[in-house]
């Protein structure tokens, strides 16, 4: 099980800061490149992945995540029965978004869809909406509570 809790608020002092140039040259230079045109395919399994080896409890756990990581800020925009939709933002987030590079955050919608998927116990799948404008990521996770997954 994971070392987060619910309760556990990062801090400065949890971690070093990340610099977002070395960020993005491995983010957005080498891994697309060693990837080639099935990065962003890569990236959304290799999020899912990630998903499998760090299992979370609840929503509020994969925020907590999200931010030790330095993959930004998720909040919850809008919830109902097969749908979630949450907004990333922040400073890394931001840049991303601003600079003239074909970004993806398939890493982190493959993230979020396989904590959900664990979590709620039915197959999910997620899809990324970046809005420059808004300096944010909206990420659409859609389930059918009739599609369970299997032990």
């Amino acid at each position: 099980m994971s070392e987060l809790s619910a309760t556990t608020k990062p801090t400065d002092t949890d971690s070093p800061v990340v610099s977002a140039f070395g960020y993005e040259l491995i983010r957005d230079i080498l891994l697309p490149e060693l990837l080639g045109n099935d990065a962003p395919e890569i990236l959304y399994w290799a999020g899912k992945r990630l998903a499998r080896q760090f299992p979370l409890e609840n929503f509020d756990e994969v925020c907590v995540f999200f931010q030790k990581a330095s993959w930004g800020t998720l909040i919850i925009t809008n919830e109902s029965n097969n749908e979630l939709e949450v907004e990333l933002t922040g400073g890394l987030i931001s840049q991303r978004l601003q600079s003239k590079k074909d970004i993806s955050f398939q890493l982190e919608a493959g993230f979020i869809a396989q904590q959900i998927e664990q979590q709620k116990k039915v197959i999910a799948e997620a899809f990324e909406h970046p809005r420059k404008k808004g300096s944010k990521v909206l990420i659409t996770v859609k389930w059918d509570k009739k599609d369970v997954v299997k032990p």
